[in-house]
């Protein structure tokens, strides 16, 4: 019995690492060398993106802190600038993120998949478009650099767990 037990959690295990593995992918990362690390990698496991919180000037976004299900990141980056607070709808998701960079993040542009695009920062620099590769992929989470500005920003695709069907 306990064989069988455990040939099953393999299966299930392999099945989902398997999924997973088919709808994950990676843009980024877009912007400078410099700022120390971040990463939301963890923070999705609270679970999909609901909120964001940019802070931007005319020509930078200088900070970023992002709600997964109902808890929000530690905030990356600045404190100077403008806060914008963007709460996504019920079933909406991000599924493009397009922006400028040059040696920082200049412009972040989120779409949603109910046609929304939530726009933050200025208008100049080197422009990127970022869409997950795998359909039904949305993004997960976010990765990138930081000092007194985003530097950097990495974008992070899987399809949303609340797709899944789980038993």
């Amino acid at each position: 019995m306990l064989a069988i037990a455990l040939l099953a959690f393999l299966c299930v295990s392999a099945s989902a690492n398997e999924i997973q593995a088919k709808s994950s992918s990676y843009n980024g990362e877009y912007g400078g060398v410099q700022g120390k690390r971040f990463s939301h990698s963890g923070n999705q496991m609270e679970g999909p993106i609901t909120a964001i919180r940019v802070r931007a000037d005319t020509y930078h976004i200088i900070g970023l802190q992002v709600r997964y299900g109902r808890v929000w990141s530690d905030p990356v980056g600045g404190t100077r600038g403008d806060l914008e607070e963007i709460f996504l709808h019920p079933g909406e998701s991000v599924i493009q993120v397009s922006g400028k960079y040059k040696h920082c993040l200049r412009k972040l542009v989120f779409i949603t998949n109910m046609g929304r695009h939530l726009s933050f920062g200025g208008e100049t620099g080197i422009s990127f478009n970022a869409v997950p590769l795998h359909p039904n992929s949305v993004l997960r989470y976010i990765s990138g650099r930081a000092n007194n500005y985003i530097t950097a920003i990495g974008l992070h695709w899987a399809t949303n767990p609340s797709n899944h069907n789980n038993c």
